[in-house]
């Protein structure tokens, strides 16, 4: 009972990641803590505990009838301490001290950092944390202050607001259109050959495709990359023809827009933080700041 009233809420947390994560790797990854120090976490609540919470399996782990017996209670800690952290940061009253920012990797990458350099130049006292990522980080567990999404966030008790939508378009590098027929039409795509640049694993430009009216399969994309900017950088060097945001194709002399006759539709952009946290000073400041940062990029 002792170690049960002493029980670290750091070690709770982490099992809650890997739980639901299935396997220390990706838990690890999410928590930016090395695996071995997290296997060495699990041991220790294990032996707090005096029960085994994980099974090995094959491709992972699973949690054992005594982990999934602590899973709702682990989970209603977590809703806890997330509800004192709120509270805590409601009690800001100057634009100082942290703030934690997520937007996809392009974003992130090509947008924000003069944003976030006028903000530090503005208010010194604001520190950042940016975090790349395309996966949606929890606002209610205080994995992100405020979020860049693409999509309008459904969670209840947080703030959102859509800024506009960023159009997107059909590319190439004028290295790929040097010696190829001009593409002018959807089907020209295939009558010409041409080679297309998709995801990997993602099915997101394949789903894009099937809305247009494509009855497109992974095997279209003669190359293939999940991690958008590595994608863009596919395009620039020439391997084929594919998809980006209208202001980075026209901010890259190298690559150009083509005309298919198709509208393509558009990344709807969201800003979103959780309620409590929107009038703390230096979350409304940086809200203010990204929100006339980004239009720019939005229609």
């Amino acid at each position: 009972m002792d170690s049960l009233t002493h029980l670290d809420w750091t070690l709770v947390r982490n099992f809650l990641a890997v739980a639901e994560a299935g396997s220390l790797s990706a838990a690890a990854r999410q928590l930016r803590v090395s695996q071995p120090t997290l296997g060495r976490q699990m041991k220790q609540i294990e032996q707090d505990l005096g029960v085994t919470l994980f099974l090995r399996q094959p491709r992972g782990l699973a949690l054992s009838e005594a982990g999934r017996t602590m899973l709702p209670a682990a989970r209603r800690m977590q809703e806890a301490m997330s509800e004192i952290a709120l509270t805590v940061a409601g009690r800001d009253t100057e634009a100082r001290g942290p703030v934690r920012i997520t937007a996809s990797e392009v974003v992130a990458q090509q947008i924000l950092p003069p944003i976030l350099g006028q903000l530090r130049r503005c208010h010194p006292e604001i520190t950042l944390d940016l975090t790349a990522s395309d996966s949606s980080d929890n606002l209610l567990f205080r994995e992100a202050d405020i979020a860049i999404r693409m999509y309008r966030p459904t969670q209840l008790e947080v703030v959102t607001r859509k800024l506009g939508d960023m159009q997107l378009a059909v590319c190439a590098a004028e290295s790929y259109l040097q010696d190829r027929p001009m593409p002018h039409q959807p089907q020209d795509l295939l009558d010409q050959d041409h080679a297309l640049v998709g995801y990997d694993q993602s099915e997101l430009i394949l789903r894009g495709m099937r809305d247009l009216g494509w009855p497109a399969t992974r095997d279209w994309f003669a190359t293939r990359c999940d991690a958008q900017n590595t994608y863009w950088e596919l395009i620039k060097s020439g391997c084929g023809i594919g998809f980006g945001q209208r202001w980075l194709i026209d901010q890259t002399p190298e690559v150009r827009r083509l005309d298919l006759g198709l509208e393509v539709p558009a990344l709807p952009v969201w800003l979103a933080t959780p309620q409590a946290l929107r009038n703390i000073p230096r979350i409304s400041t940086v809200w203010q700041v990204l929100e006339s940062g980004l239009r720019p990029f939005i229609s």
